[in-house]
């Protein structure tokens, strides 16, 4: 509207970047996720937008070999760091490979503010549904727990008791990023929800111990988690339950006729009496060194390379490459031979779709409505599938660089820079790591194991919250296996007999787990 695409391209570039790493957190995650991202872009930008104003290509390529090392060593430093790393290797990348005309603050600035833009429309619900994130994860703690009761004795129980273990895995992690001292005493709508979450937590022990005893269950055991929830979580708008009706002791509409129908009329005479503490989720392991070391060399060796490869095929429109190798080197983010199949084929889908486009769309403004309405596929491809994610940015991308006059002849030439790309990050992940995702699986089904077996021999003579911190931990742990197992098996190994076992072990731990559970709640017997 005010005659300034470019300035236009680097707002709406923000933006993209911002809504592609979105989430359902909590509102002050998601803040600090949008935040860490728009300013190491803007860095990037701010470097890559300096080297290339340099002209020299000996310079671009230190800078982008550079911040690919320093983009290596963070990524590996959790969420958070993972995300920054990454925006900041390509913030450098778009810098040096698009010239933004106008001061040297300009570009950085744009850039910077179609993120805050972003972040202001994520986080503008804030105003009225303050802790949905919250309240959702706790309400789906409830539905886990029904849907476990509803398949006890049937061959479907001991899945529903995973999903089950999940919900809780997410609404702790979700509450945690609350002070439970500060907060859970207090009659605010956080406060209420941490006491939903100690009734979910007593609910899921009876439930975990009902699906052992392996017998369907009657209608009025079933629908007990619904009825919880109706009486412990807070409505939309409200804080905790009033004093009187949260402390009110109805008998339950079924028979308590053996242990873990009992410990679940406990739960439902008084939920959440016992446990005192919310407890935070087992912190983040940070890597070693070493580890750090060789994901920084690795990330920056794949950039110069690449930014070689696409000086010799592009001169100054070489930037396709090294930006396609900082989206797919991200073996955090799960398998890379998935990622790089994926990218290649939302590429090549996407490239077809900006042919299509080009033919029959010229106008400026028609384009935008293009973007706009890519932007909302790439969003969607944001949560089911990366192919579907590239193949909306891949048009978008296209879009913003025909505002700023890039040559559309380059168009078939991004899908061989793409293949490229995922063959220089294969080569570099399975020459350098080729049994990264196994090991990893065995270290957490390691864990797994030491974490059950804690459980067992200390359970029997805990507290209510220690043996609630035992239990969860080692819950937590098993998940993390089956994740690991799920990914690595995503991935080509030489070793595929290996796998069958290590499902196997995670399979006993569970089954040992769902056992100390049931001998508990039943007071120590069998």
């Amino acid at each position: 509207m005010v005659g300034q695409p470019v300035a236009g391209v680097a707002v709406g570039l923000g933006g993209l970047w911002a809504v592609g790493q979105d989430s359902a957190a909590p509102y002050k995650a998601r803040a600090l996720r949008i935040a860490a991202l728009g300013g190491s872009a803007a860095v990037g930008l701010l470097a890559g937008a300096t080297a290339l104003r340099h002209g020299d290509i000996a310079v671009i390529a230190a800078l982008l070999a550079a911040a690919g090392l320093v983009s290596g060593w963070v990524s590996v430093g959790g969420p958070l760091a993972s995300v920054a790393g990454m925006h900041l290797l390509l913030g450098a990348t778009v810098g040096t490979g698009i010239p933004v005309p106008g001061p040297w603050w300009a570009g950085p600035l744009e850039l910077l503010g179609g993120a805050l833009f972003a972040l202001a429309l994520t986080c503008l619900p804030w105003l009225w549904r303050r802790n949905s994130p919250e309240r959702e994860a706790v309400i789906a703690v409830f539905d886990a727990a029904e849907q476990a009761l509803s398949r006890a004795g049937t061959s479907g129980a001991t899945e529903a008791r995973a999903r089950m273990t999940l919900a809780l895995n997410t609404a702790q992690d979700l509450l945690a990023v609350h002070s439970s001292r500060k907060h859970a005493e207090r009659p605010t709508h956080i406060g209420g929800l941490i006491v939903a979450f100690r009734a979910a937590v007593h609910l899921v022990e009876a439930a975990t111990a009902l699906v052992v005893e392996g017998r369907p269950l009657p209608p009025a055991v079933v629908r007990v988690p619904s009825l919880l929830a109706a009486r412990v979580v807070p409505p939309v708008r409200g804080g905790r339950p009033a004093p009187a009706e949260a402390a009110e002791e109805l008998e339950p509409p079924f028979t308590a006729d053996t242990p873990a129908l009992r410990a679940l009329a406990e739960v439902y005479r008084a939920p959440g009496h016992a446990l005192t503490l919310l407890p935070d989720p087992p912190a983040y392991e940070g890597p070693r060194l070493a580890e750090r070391l060789r994901f920084a060399l690795l990330l920056g060796g794949c950039t110069l390379v690449a930014v070689v490869v696409a000086h010799l095929l592009h001169g100054p429109r070489g930037y396709w490459l090294p930006m396609t190798v900082a989206f797919l080197y991200k073996p955090d983010l799960g398998p890379v031979f998935g990622r790089a199949l994926n990218r290649c084929l939302g590429t090549v889908a996407g490239v077809g779709m900006v042919a299509l486009v080009a033919w029959l769309v010229a106008e400026q403004w028609a384009l935008t409505l293009v973007a706009a309405a890519f932007g909302a596929v790439m969003a969607a491809g944001v949560r089911y599938h990366y192919a579907l994610s590239t193949f909306g940015l891949t048009v978008i991308v296209f879009v913003f660089i025909d505002f700023l006059g890039d040559d559309r002849q380059l168009l078939p030439s991004r899908v061989l820079e793409t293949v490229i790309a995922a063959a220089l990050v294969l080569t570099a992940h399975f020459l350098t790591r080729p049994d990264s995702w196994r090991v990893r699986a065995e270290l957490r089904v390691a864990a797994a194991d030491r974490a059950w077996r804690r459980y067992d021999r200390r359970a029997p003579t805990a507290s209510p919250d220690e043996r609630h911190q035992l239990r969860r931990t080692a819950y937590r742990r098993l998940a993390e296996a089956r994740q690991a197992l799920d990914t690595a098996g995503a991935e080509p190994h030489r070793d595929p007999d290996r796998f069958p076992v290590l499902e196997r072990r995670v399979a006993r731990a569970e089954q040992g787990c769902d056992a100390i559970t049931a001998y508990v709640v039943a007071g120590g017997r069998s």
